[in-house]
């Protein structure tokens, strides 16, 4: 044994409270075995004793400075301290077990993969379409971004564009025409909404 393990708990709870964290090793080695042994026999787990017991060690670590034993052992106050987190443990594991059973199923979820294949669908199309709509004369153009792509109606689109509703509509069908010649059933409302 080296001689800092020959310290008392109270020594080495008293040097670790002046920030000497060979002192508090010196103590998780005496103590952690047997708080896990008592973590594991109030949750009947392993994986959550070992939750309990860094939980308790890292309290005992910033309360350093504020308690004082009341023995020479520390383990006595370790093994509340794991007892108040193993009960804290179940209490909030109850709680969402509860809050689970309460929550309504939910409806199935769209496979992520689906959605990015998706949206690379989208970006095709789009990228054709585009690809025909930058061959249409500027003020068709205009028209179809307005009218069929952002829903603007005819009226407020000939006051944009400072023509005459009938001239908007007319632009808008000669669109439509050139697009119906390369795209038998255009969707012209790509427009990335997601």
């Amino acid at each position: 044994m080296t001689i800092s393990d020959q310290r008392t708990d109270r020594q080495l709870w008293a040097d670790a409270a002046q920030r000497d964290g060979d002192a508090f090793a010196a103590l998780f080695r005496r103590h952690a075995r047997a708080v896990y042994n008592h973590c594991f026999r109030l949750t009947g787990s392993w994986s959550v004793a070992e939750d309990a017991v860094s939980v308790t060690f890292l309290t005992a670590w910033r309360r350093r400075d504020e308690v004082r034993l009341a023995r020479e052992s520390a383990l006595p106050w370790l093994l509340a301290v794991a007892t108040n987190v193993s009960q804290h443990q179940q209490r909030s594991a109850r709680r969402r077990l509860a809050l689970v059973g309460r929550l309504s199923a939910d409806p199935p979820t769209i496979d992520h993969a689906d959605d990015v294949a998706a949206r690379l669908d989208d970006e095709r199309r789009m990228r054709e379409v585009l690809e025909v709509v930058r061959g249409l004369p500027n003020a068709e153009r205009e028209a179809l971004a307005l009218c069929l792509w952002s829903g603007v109606s005819y009226a407020d689109a000939a006051e944009a564009l400072g023509l005459a509703e009938s001239s908007v509509r007319a632009r808008v069908s000669r669109a439509r025409a050139r697009l119906a010649a390369h795209f038998p059933q255009p969707d012209l409302s790509l427009g990335g909404d997601r």
